[in-house]
């Protein structure tokens, strides 16, 4: 979907900020609510994409007012709700309802690996359409859902870098229509192409796209 999260080649923003050395957590509660996401009971048909897509639906304004990890405990508490797990009075409140019945399953903090590596490579019997050194154009679509294609790269032409094997699809995936494998690549777009004239002539960006997101040109 088209929203502030997509805000690359965008004015107005300023600078982005850097800090050296800068610390993983700048504060205790984020920390909890890095924690949070891996321990809590999550809703069914829960997955990266659709937590990626909860973030999206935060409203604009409260978006770009939000930090980081607000936007992480914003989701998370928003999955929970959508999901039955709690109750907005609940969430208020800061403890759960009298008579609600607590996780019989409940698994202590040490057994939360929060650095579990994820695999989304998945065998499919498809051949991939394209090879390195095709010429390609990107699609352009503007859905009300979630895709991983950015706004800035749609509609542009590059050419393919690598082939990556087959992955699972965010665009279906986030909305609970399957994993629908499909082939993923990396394309390299010169900086004219996306930005214009005022893109360096000598510079370049990569980006990983699926293939239905591509034809050939």
């Amino acid at each position: 979907m088209n929203g502030p999260h997509d805000m690359g080649g965008m004015h107005g923003f300023g600078p982005v900020p850097y800090e050296e050395d800068e610390p993983a957590f700048h504060e205790a509660w984020e920390s909890r609510v890095w924690g949070m996401m891996f321990a809590t009971t999550s809703p069914e048909g829960a997955n990266l994409d659709a937590a990626r897509h909860t973030t999206e639906r935060i409203p604009p304004a409260r978006y770009l007012a939000l930090s980081y990890y607000e936007r992480w405990l914003e989701s998370l508490t928003a999955s929970r709700i959508e999901g039955g797990l709690v109750t907005r009075d609940e969430v208020t409140a800061g403890h759960a309802a009298p008579g609600a019945t607590p996780r019989d399953d409940a698994a202590g903090p040490e057994t939360v690996d929060p650095y579990q590596v994820f695999d989304f490579r998945r065998d499919v019997k498809a051949a991939p359409r394209f090879q390195p050194g095709d010429a390609v154009r990107t699609a352009n679509p503007h859905p009300r859902g979630h895709t991983r294609l950015p706004r800035y790269a749609r509609g542009r032409c590059g050419v393919v870098a690598l082939h990556h094997g087959a992955h699972v699809l965010p665009d279906t995936n986030a909305h609970g229509e399957g994993e629908c494998p499909t082939h993923l690549y990396t394309v390299r777009f010169t900086a004219r192409e996306l930005w214009g004239d005022d893109g360096h002539p000598h510079d370049a960006m990569s980006l990983d796209i699926w293939e239905c997101h591509l034809e050939p040109r």
